[in-house]
């Protein structure tokens, strides 16, 4: 689920807007002021901001500066008039978008999706529980020593690193493997395949902490992790 953060000092607008966010499916944390607003950025992770340039203590500038300094996700500025001057000062230090009050929902949620969309690219690099896994040049260690999967395993471990936040179904393994492998995979054979990695992976593969399983559902990535 995609966590926006919303920085609005009218409390009115601000009730209406976590109340659209949350029935399209995302959670949200709320500050009314710049003060509050860095003070949640420093304590949270988010996907995404939502930001009103005029704050009773200061501009949203200072917020979205911030971002882009320390976790760089997409920020779209929401201003109560058409002024070019602040839409621009806006774009120039990194906002992605804005939006001019009063708008209609569609009119918010649809750059919001196209802003998650556009920034979904998986990282670089990966590391969870003393596994680092490098993308651009495939090396993968544990501990700091090197680690060999085979073509089906680093494939396998790609899918939980590029839906770290998403429980993955068998059958959507199963696709991906026979996509992979371009030969049939079945049921058994994934179990083997999630066996094996886990054996490489896991400090303790009886007990693993990187590919969890999700009963009934299938698996997730563990809650320990940090993209690059």
């Amino acid at each position: 689920m995609k966590r926006i953060f919303l920085v609005e000092d009218d409390k009115e607008i601000a009730r209406n807007l976590v109340l659209l966010l949350h029935s399209e499916g995302f959670t949200v944390t709320h500050a009314a002021t710049r003060d509050d607003a860095l003070a949640a950025l420093a304590a949270n992770k988010f996907d995404l901001a939502l930001i009103d340039i005029s704050l009773p203590d200061g501009n949203g500038f200072t917020v979205c500066t911030e971002i882009k300094e320390t976790q760089d996700f997409p920020v779209i500025f929401l201003t109560a008039s058409g002024d070019e001057a602040s839409v621009v000062t806006g774009l120039n230090i990194g906002a992605d978008d804005y939006i001019t009050k009063p708008f209609r929902p569609r009119e918010l949620i649809a750059p919001i999706r196209t802003a998650l969309r556009k920034s979904g690219r998986p990282p670089s690099a990966f590391e969870i529980c003393g596994l680092y896994v490098d993308m651009a040049s495939g090396v993968v260690k544990k501990n700091g020593s090197e680690i060999f999967l085979s073509a089906l395993e680093y494939r396998l471990l790609l899918v939980f690193i590029s839906n770290p936040e998403s429980i993955i179904t068998r059958s959507r393994l199963l696709d991906e493997l026979w996509d992979a492998a371009g030969e049939f995979v079945n049921d058994n054979t994934l179990t083997v395949y999630i066996k094996r990695l886990r054996e490489k992976i896991e400090n303790d593969p009886a007990n693993p902490q990187i590919i969890l399983t999700v009963r009934g559902m299938g698996y997730r990535l563990g809650d320990m992790y940090a993209s690059k």
